[in-house]
């Protein structure tokens, strides 16, 4: 059994009384005992102190610590921590938009034939077999290829443009088989230079304007894929060439048109044999120029002020 100083005091206490009425009169043993409990309470007190609970502490007074506990108690101060702590600052970090998308246009469709040959060849049929032969060319790149057309449909010229003017880092390329040229060749077009003009007060660029700031990247892109062509196809030009190509003009991104040659093979076959260095030079041609893809800063409209 384990006493505590309080409970050895009482015992104390009962030993003595219990001592004191065999031997002394009554009148000495009420003294005896206020002596005792005098006694008692006083070297019971530091006891007391010691171990009264925190919430016993009287009112305005501050508790102090006993000498066993106040090292354990002390907080340790450390200078550093007391200096004010700057908050860090994160600030969003920009992802350049580079080219991912190609929207590849087969030229005419549906009532619209195209060029035509004197051996009953259609344009409009014949630029969907390029068109699906490029495209599996260029997938084999990691590019995501959409098309204006599958079928025999004949979407609009502004139709055509606004599907690659809906994308963000993307290429427009429409594909053309030609009536004159030497055939077995291959040519690029971009459209001539369009004067350059400051939008309006939303910021915006008239449609029929929209390849303006694009054109130097046009022509980057052109250059990349004719270089291509020439080395493939014998006859073909080595720099991209000029025309007013309707789709081009209200493309808002880097934009050309393929021009193979042409309707006027004696056979069909001799087009048909064109078909996968035309996708491999294609391919080759955006590969090379996606690297330089940076979409171009538009002009302040005036009045607006920068963010």
């Amino acid at each position: 059994m384990v006493w505590s100083h309080s409970e050895g005091v009482r015992f104390g206490i009962l030993l003595s009384v219990r001592n004191f009425a065999v031997r002394v009169p009554s009148s000495w043993k009420i003294i005896a005992v206020l002596a005792v409990v005098v006694a008692a309470t006083v070297q019971a007190i530091p006891v007391i102190s010691q171990n009264r609970p925190p919430w016993a502490t009287p009112k305005g007074s501050t508790p102090q610590p006993t000498p066993q506990n106040s090292a354990a108690t002390a907080p340790t101060q450390n200078p550093a921590q007391n200096q004010p702590q700057t908050p860090a600052q994160s600030y969003p970090v920009p992802h350049p938009v580079g080219l991912n998308i190609v929207v590849l246009d087969p030229a005419h469709g549906g009532t619209d034939l195209g060029a035509r040959g004197t051996e009953g060849i259609h344009e409009s049929d014949v630029v969907l077999q390029f068109a699906a032969a490029i495209r599996r060319a260029l997938e084999a790149q990691g590019l995501q290829v959409l098309t204006t057309r599958d079928g025999n449909e004949n979407p609009s010229f502004d139709d055509r443009s606004a599907r690659a003017n809906a994308q963000r880092g993307a290429i427009f390329i429409t594909l053309h088989i030609g009536s004159t040229g030497l055939a077995g060749t291959a040519r690029v077009y971009v459209v001539p230079e369009i004067p350059p003009t400051s939008a309006d007060m939303t910021g915006l660029i008239p449609w029929d304007r929209a390849q303006g700031p694009f054109q130097e990247l046009s022509r980057k892109l052109g250059d990349s894929v004719q270089i291509e062509f020439a080395k493939r196809f014998k006859g073909s030009p080595s720099t991209v060439q000029v025309a007013p190509v309707r789709q081009l003009r209200t493309t808002a991104a880097p934009a050309i048109a393929v021009e193979i040659s042409s309707v006027s093979v004696a056979e069909r076959a001799e087009l048909d044999r064109m078909i996968p260095g035309v996708a491999e030079s294609i391919a080759r041609g955006v590969v090379a120029f996606r690297p330089t893809y940076v979409i171009p800063s538009f002009p302040t409209p005036a009045g607006v002020g920068q963010p």
